[in-house]
């Protein structure tokens, strides 16, 4: 049946507050109004609200309420709150922040896989290269794929608060990783980038593989710039990655 009743309230809840329908430093409505705007029990609205306060939306404390936080008080490693924003419209500013954080944490990870990549890790990543490549010429998870590749190199690290925050970087690179492959060919254009950063892994050059996966990230920020100048529909955390079609001839 889909998501429950605290789930689809989660959600219109942290859309609404994401979107700026409640403004930073408001107060939330009584839960009486809540109850009856979402057709909820005041179960639901406690839980759903306990949640957004985990979450950094919201904040509580005695006399003074509930009350909306900005937004550099939000967990955006939290899925949900990278699949609202996406959902009520990718800006700027976060889009600026998501391509300076991949500059600052992946070319680290790719310096580290460079030196102490297992086996098993190249053999994870040239799976994950092949999958990115069937995707281009048969169709098909294109992003999946590209997501299996860099959470790899996370892992290939050996460092276990990096490969840890490969999880919580999930939905933003989803996010970095669908905008790419909006442009035309752009997935097909950022195969040799992907290639040059494993090559330099099994290489064991750590300068080359940092300064390959900088190559990469500056590609898809051009990606992102270009995907917002031509103001295509941006994509949503909302629906499954969309599968691209097949090209082979």
């Amino acid at each position: 049946m889909g998501k429950n009743f605290h789930g689809h309230t989660l959600d219109a809840l942290g859309q609404a507050i994401v979107s700026g329908q409640h403004a930073v430093g408001s107060v939330l409505p009584p839960e009486p109004q809540l109850c009856e705007s979402y057709g909820v029990s005041r179960t639901v609205v406690r839980e759903v609200v306990k949640s957004l306060v985990a979450k950094g939306l919201l904040r509580t404390g005695p006399k003074v309420g509930t009350r909306v936080q900005p937004s550099e008080q939000w967990n955006w490693f939290d899925p949900s709150v990278v699949a609202w924003q996406t959902q009520v419209g990718l800006t700027r500013p976060f889009l600026r922040d998501l391509m300076e954080l991949r500059r600052v944490v992946e070319p680290a990870a790719a310096r580290l896989a460079a030196e102490r990549a297992s086996a098993g890790d190249i053999a994870a990543l040239e799976s994950a290269l092949a999958g990115m490549q069937q995707a281009i010429d048969d169709g098909g998870d294109y992003v999946g794929h590209d997501l299996q590749f860099h959470q790899g190199l996370l892992r290939a690290g050996h460092n276990r608060m990096l490969a840890q925050m490969g999880h919580g970087l999930a939905a933003l690179l989803r996010t970095s990783f669908e905008l790419s492959t909006k442009r035309p060919h752009g997935a097909r254009a950022s195969m040799p980038l992907h290639r040059a950063v494993l090559d330099a892994v099994i290489a064991q050059d750590p300068a080359r593989a940092e300064r390959a996966c900088l190559a990469l990230i500056d590609s898809a920020a051009r990606d992102v710039e270009q995907v917002l100048a031509s103001r295509r529909r941006l994509p949503s955390l909302a629906t499954p990655a969309r599968h691209l079609a097949p090209t082979r001839a």
